[in-house]
């Protein structure tokens, strides 16, 4: 935010005068450094693993040169140690700025200032929405200040408030404008808007106001974007080059290569060595996540160390496919039903959808359809965020399923979830005649013997179930197809009951984050999967805060939603504290209506809570994580979550994942108590769902889940030394190509064209000038695979900043002619003594 900006040194239009309004007295800022005797540390932990790794890599470099008679043995001396770095530290007074309250060991803090700040959430360009949260937050005597990059926005803004009704102007300079009910556009940069909640001021930047929905990406992609490189790269980070082995991401560099400017990443390797890899060759690089992922060894450019690390590797991996394969061989032999091609039921079923299916799932249908299709039993995963559609995917299998006489068993994790599944697939098929019957304890015993009974004579179709469907009393007389609804919230001995029962029957799982078993077979091809990827339209990204617990805040929340006629989940996992937590918060909101729900309750008594909640009889649900897993109730778009450092990452994003299912801004507070320390795992879970919160982040939050827990712990000890060597994701492509060799097939090498053309193709700081943003916008072009989708950014690039200048035009272009030559196979086109040179990989030339 500010103090970020001021770290790194960007300057943007008005900041001395917003500094004026936590400042009265005249200031500039380096009057205001230099007069105070401060030293100012932002986050003081990773300022100490920096610090570590920095000193390791000079021990490291020194040593190499040493032995290489380069410098001298007193040379190092020249060098702080890290108690020698500290002196300074404890000598002068300190601020020490952390996102999260985790002390440092070397820290003694006097006092701790909680500074509640918001991140601001995108509005994605629709005018009303802005508008409302404006007259909220000048209800609440907030000074607003938009920041757009360019006068036309401005005036342009300023035309859409005033047709709002708000009462907002437009100024040249700040000066003593930013003021309590004041709405304030001036022109300006700033990477991200924020709220500072204690000084009462909103900085909306023209990122949030008029910000892009992310489009699905194309079913055309690149063979190797199973994994997007350089995701959320940071100056620092470790990357791996696929020819060069691990380094140290510098940042971004912008260099005069015989009279033409071009952006560089630019990379620090053992010794002194430095690499300046072109934005083109993006693909080559990936982020660096495996067990030593703060800590990882620097390779050695040159030589042969890299080359046979990777050889090793690949020999290890070998044993490891042909393991994986053997696990998933004998579904291959095993001989299930092949459905029929499809009814024209089916097509009269799937016309009574009513809204319009997205791209993916349209796509994922067709594959599972195929699957059934085969005398292979089918084992598909379908990985898709909240709200994109799986819940229709499978019910349209089902339908499939039911048409060739064949029982469906749809297993899911908790009783809540079963009934709403219940209710949904009852809706959609009740021009049908199908029977749809639920096993839960929702359930009276009869009426569960009923059901089984029922099942074994094939009277029932469709049965939706918890565990109890995994019992040995059940006995279908027909079953076709499993639907399983996030495998992963089910214990070890339910899922050898769902191996016994998969065996020869059809298996469609659904998740939103896969656990890291599942993605990891995913990435390497062992297991088929399909992607949901296209965001619903007409919703937006749950705004999501990390914060202390605070009352204020809290009744704030509450309050909020109450006033737009919205409910809320407060969620606390401590089911012995729930009645006295209902009490504290009926104490702080008096007028809501608080219900208390939890999974020790009678069945009835649940479910009657259930039902009144989703009618609207309370405005608060106080509950454990009984919500957490597929339930829909579009009305609630607030969720409280207390001490949220407690829970699971995955189980963080599912919790999130309950509310914003309509058009409707949602609200997510993950708090945690007053003054407490977190762990370094509790900081990380809360950080990356805080980082996390656009739509289709399920596979980013099961990375990063992976990255926390260490891919070795899942994968087991004999893969830990492997993975560490090269990372995971080149681990994950070693492993997919020892797969595919184990198979049989031909390994495809995916041709990457290099174009070295005398044209300036790059994107100049004066059109993008933060480092992080044009890392993003290269990695997007170097995985693009369709014409449209560079259209797409080009749009996208005219709407955020501006006209193209010719170096950005160009490097469009030019990503348009690697496109087309990629599919020639031309290895490379340049420029050589007045004539243009094109080169084909040695596959394509032999085919022509």
């Amino acid at each position: 935010m500010v103090l970020e900006q001021i770290r790194r040194g960007v300057p943007f239009g008005g900041m001395e005068q917003l500094l004026s309004y936590f400042y009265p007295e005249p200031v500039t800022l380096l009057d205001y450094f230099h007069e105070q005797p401060l030293l100012l540390v932002d986050d003081p932990i990773r300022f100490k693993e920096v610090a570590d790794t920095i000193l390791k890599e000079r021990n490291e470099t020194y040593t190499d040169l040493l032995g290489k008679g380069k410098v001298l043995p007193g040379h190092f001396n020249s060098y702080l140690e890290w108690r020698q770095l500290l002196v300074p530290l404890e000598r002068r007074q300190g601020i020490y700025c952390s996102f999260l309250p985790r002390h440092p060991q070397y820290l003694r803090p006097q006092n701790v200032v909680n500074f509640p700040a918001k991140a601001m959430h995108s509005f994605l360009g629709h005018s009303e929405v802005l508008a409302d949260e404006i007259r909220h937050w000048r209800r609440r005597s907030y000074a607003v200040v938009l920041l757009v990059s360019a006068e036309e926005r401005a005036a342009n803004l300023l035309r859409l408030l005033k047709d709002a009704k708000i009462d907002a102007f437009r100024v040249k300079q700040l000066d003593n404008e930013v003021r309590e009910g004041n709405v304030v556009i001036t022109v300006g940069q700033l990477a991200n808007g924020f709220e500072l909640i204690s000084a009462r001021l909103v900085v909306i930047t023209d990122a949030e106001i008029f910000g892009q929905r992310k489009k699905a990406r194309q079913h055309r992609a690149r063979p190797d974007a199973k994994m997007e490189p350089l995701a959320d790269l940071k100056a620092g980070d470790y990357v791996v080059h696929v020819n060069h082995g691990i380094g140290r991401y510098l940042g971004m560099i912008t260099l005069d290569i015989g009279g033409l400017q071009k952006d560089y990443l630019q990379l620090q390797y053992a010794g002194e060595d430095k690499l300046y890899v072109p934005t083109d060759q993006v693909a080559m690089l990936q982020k660096y996540l495996g067990a030593e992922a703060d800590h990882a060894k620097l390779s050695r450019l040159g030589g042969t160390e890299w080359s046979k690390a990777k050889a090793k590797v690949r020999e290890a991996v070998r044993d490891m496919a042909q393991e994986l394969l053997e696990l998933y061989a004998s579904r291959q032999t095993v001989k299930g039903h092949a459905f029929s091609e499809d009814t024209p039921w089916q097509a009269e079923f799937e016309g009574l959808f009513p809204f319009e299916e997205t791209p993916d799932q349209l796509r994922a249908i067709e594959e599972v359809k195929r699957d059934m299709e085969k005398t292979r039993p089918m084992d598909r995963l379908l990985c898709g965020d909240v709200g994109y559609g799986k819940t229709e995917v499978a019910l349209r299998a089902s339908f499939k399923s039911v048409m060739d006489n064949k029982q469906v068993a749809v297993l899911v994790p908790t009783t809540i979830l079963a009934q709403q599944h219940y209710n949904t697939f009852r809706e959609r098929l009740a021009n049908y005649p199908v029977r749809i019957e639920m096993l839960s304890r929702f359930r009276t015993p009869k009426e569960q013997r009923q059901v089984l009974a029922g099942l074994a004579v094939g009277e029932v179709d469709i049965v939706i179930g918890t565990h109890r469907l995994v019992q040995d009393d059940i006995i279908f007389k027909n079953l076709g197809l499993l639907v399983v609804d996030e495998e992963q919230r089910f214990g070890v001995s339910h899922k050898e009951r769902l191996k016994q029962m998969r065996k020869n029957v059809d298996v469609l799982t659904l998740t939103a984050t896969p656990i890291p078993r599942t993605l990891h077979m995913s990435l390497v091809g062992v297991r088929d999967t399909s992607v949901l990827e296209t965001p619903p339209e007409e919703r937006f990204p749950v705004q999501t805060y990390v914060l202390e617990e605070d009352p204020v805040l809290i009744r704030e929340a509450v309050r909020r939603e109450l006033n737009r006629g919205g409910q809320v989940y407060f969620v606390h996992n401590r089911v012995v504290d729930l009645e006295r937590l209902a009490g504290w918060l009926q104490s702080l909101v008096p007028e809501a209506r608080i219900g208390v729900a939890h999974g020790r309750m009678k069945e009835d008594d649940l479910e009657q809570m259930m039902l009144e909640f989703m009618d609207g009889a309370y405005d608060v649900l106080v509950c454990t994580t009984i919500v957490e897993t597929g339930l829909d109730i579009s009305n609630v778009n607030t969720l409280i979550v207390k001490d949220a450092d407690h829970f699971g990452l995955s189980q963080l994003y599912q919790l999130r994942g309950r509310v914003g299912r309509t058009n409707r801004l949602a609200y997510a507070y993950f708090l945690f108590r007053r003054d407490k320390v977190l762990t370094e795992v509790s900081e990380r879970r809360l950080s990356a769902i805080r980082e996390f919160t656009e739509f289709g982040s399920g596979f980013k939050i099961a990375m990063r889940d992976l990255e926390i827990r260490g891919a070795g712990n899942i994968l087991g000890a004999q893969q830990h030394g492997h993975i560490a060597e090269v990372g995971f994701d080149l681990y994950c492509r070693l492993l997919e190509e020892a797969v595919q060799e184990a198979r049989g097939e031909k390994v495809e090498q995916v041709v990457e064209t290099s174009v070295e053309l005398p044209v300036e193709a790059y994107i100049p700081d004066t059109y993008v000038p933060d480092g992080n943003q044009k890392v993003e916008l290269y990695r997007r072009l170097a995985v693009m695979g369709e014409f449209s989708e560079i259209s797409d950014l080009e749009e996208e690039l005219v709407d955020r900043y501006g006209d193209l200048p010719e170096s950005v035009r160009c490097l469009l272009q030019v990503t348009r002619l690697k496109l087309t030559s990629r599919e020639l196979h031309v290895k490379s086109i340049s420029r050589v003594q007045g004539n243009y040179r094109m080169l084909f990989a040695p596959e394509a030339q032999s085919s022509r």
